[in-house]
């Protein structure tokens, strides 16, 4: 095993750099009038979970599933790493909460018009008439909009959410629903999870079909206290290719919120997949995210994802490179501000031969928030001929910010090739002067020399999540 070792560095600035002001989340903080279907009960027990299954018309093994959720979410601890959770009451939380009678509507003029206001301030009808295969739109608990276009569904593809996925290709969820990619008794929050998850989605693609216009899901949770646990269950066949685009966002609270979603992918022999996502709950929501990818022989699996707005975030993207010569490439940014703690980075296990993994994550944090870098590489015996590179870089804004790494590898092949390599810096006065000596004002050589730092991320999104992504975070940093 030959490995390559990282460096540090920490440039101080001697001048400096003012606090900047708070995000404008106008778009993301308008909230409409809470108007919940039946009973708003908080907490969760054995007679809301069999409600639940009940209310969507599950079969008895989805059931089986949600109270094995249950019992193991009861008997399992609460994360022993990371940011702390003890302001998480759990007994506060709403679990289920559905937002109109209409259910799921197959076209834009059937959403409710609160709901469809709020979804055309996020962009939502622009994006599915202008670049993309197909659209879902997920509002509380519920789906409330679902549609692909016909060039897609003529080939085969299913892009559906979950609800509907159960009732209409029951053998596939079976299958495949937190049975090979996340076990219910992974960690706590997982098995909350298949207790109480609530829509999402399910896109299946088949063998030897090229999707070329990527398909885009949007989560909104509008209710204070509410919990969000969607559903992600993708497929991608043999030889296919695939890129889906996730957006997330929930209006300010005084009141704790919790997002424990679940993404399962399966990228088969030779297939290709992208999942992008731009992740930018309000600031007392919990994003407790769990996301994994298997991918067999010669399949390549892509992570890009931005991560902002959250008090605390816990998200690990992870891939297993089962298959020989499999590929994964997982890129991030996160950024951290008064009150927030970013906590994520990325898991990748190399079983299969002559795999290779890239993983490139960017932090940032001022106004005394935390970014950290938390990620695992562990690569198995008999992975022969692997390859991993992992870069980690922290970029702190100011003298009261906190910005870390902690990644681990476990190398178990001495053929291995790892090269490590983590960076944490401020801007530095000599960065600024340069800057500025092309005649910027202080505060445009700090945003250039920041979208510079998070260029090869933002890059790699999707052309309208990159704009968006640039432009929170330059609101970030009005005033600095």
């Amino acid at each position: 095993m030959s490995t390559t070792a990282g460096t540090a560095s920490d440039i101080i600035t001697t001048k400096p750099i003012k606090a900047f002001q708070d995000i404008d989340r106008s778009r993301f903080d308008d909230k409409n009038e809470e108007r919940s279907v039946g009973d708003v009960n908080y907490g969760i027990n054995e007679k809301l979970v069999r409600w639940i299954s009940s209310e969507k018309n599950e079969p008895e093994w989805m059931l089986k599933k949600r109270l094995d959720g249950l019992k193991a979410f009861q008997e399992l601890h609460m994360p022993n790493f990371g940011p702390s959770l003890k302001k998480l009451n759990l007994d506060e939380i709403c679990y289920y909460r559905r937002a109109d009678e209409e259910g799921n509507a197959k076209t834009w003029e059937d959403v409710p018009e609160d709901v469809k206001t709020t979804f055309e301030k996020l962009g939502i009808p622009e994006a599915e008439r202008a670049v993309l295969a197909g659209v879902g739109a997920q509002y509380e608990s519920e789906n409330v909009y679902h549609k692909l276009k016909e060039e897609w569904t003529s080939k085969g593809v299913i892009f559906e959410d979950m609800d509907v996925a159960i009732q209409e290709h029951p053998e596939l969820v079976k299958e495949y629903f937190m049975n090979k990619c996340v076990p219910i008794k992974d960690h706590k929050f997982a098995a909350l999870h298949a207790a109480v998850w609530s829509g999402g989605t399910f896109l299946y693609i088949p063998k030897d079909v090229d999707v070329t216009a990527p398909l885009q899901a949007y989560f909104r949770m509008n209710a204070s206290r509410g919990g969000q646990f969607e559903h992600t269950l993708i497929i991608i066949e043999e030889g296919a290719q695939a890129h889906y685009i996730e957006g997330c966002s929930a209006p300010q609270y005084g009141m704790s919120s919790l997002h424990a979603g679940c993404v399962e992918v399966f990228v088969k022999k030779g297939a290709r997949f992208r999942y992008s996502s731009v992740e930018n709950w309000s600031k007392n929501t919990y994003n407790l995210n769990t996301k994994r990818a298997i991918v067999e022989d010669d399949g390549i699996m892509e992570w890009v994802g931005g991560n902002l707005g959250s008090g605390v975030t816990m998200l690990y993207p992870c891939t297993i490179l089962k298959g020989d010569r499999s590929r994964a490439d997982h890129l991030s940014v996160a950024f951290a501000g008064d009150g927030q703690f970013q906590d994520t980075g990325a898991k990748v296990i190399h079983v299969g031969k002559e795999t290779k993994s890239n993983v490139l994550s960017k932090g940032l944090s001022k106004d005394g928030g935390t970014s950290n870098y938390r990620g695992l590489l562990r690569i198995l015996p008999n992975a022969s001929g692997s390859q991993a590179s992992v870069n980690c870089d922290n970029l702190i804004l100011d003298r009261s910010s906190i910005s870390c790494a902690d990644p681990v590898m476990e190398i178990h092949e001495d053929s291995a090739e790892v090269s490590h390599e983590a960076k944490v810096g401020s801007i530095g006065e000599e960065e600024l002067f340069y800057t500025m000596s092309r005649g910027l004002s202080e505060e445009e050589a700090i945003a250039m020399i920041v979208q510079g730092f998070i260029e090869p991320i933002v890059k790699e999104l999707p052309l309208e999540y990159a704009v968006e992504l640039n432009r929170l975070i330059e609101l970030e940093m009005e005033g600095a």
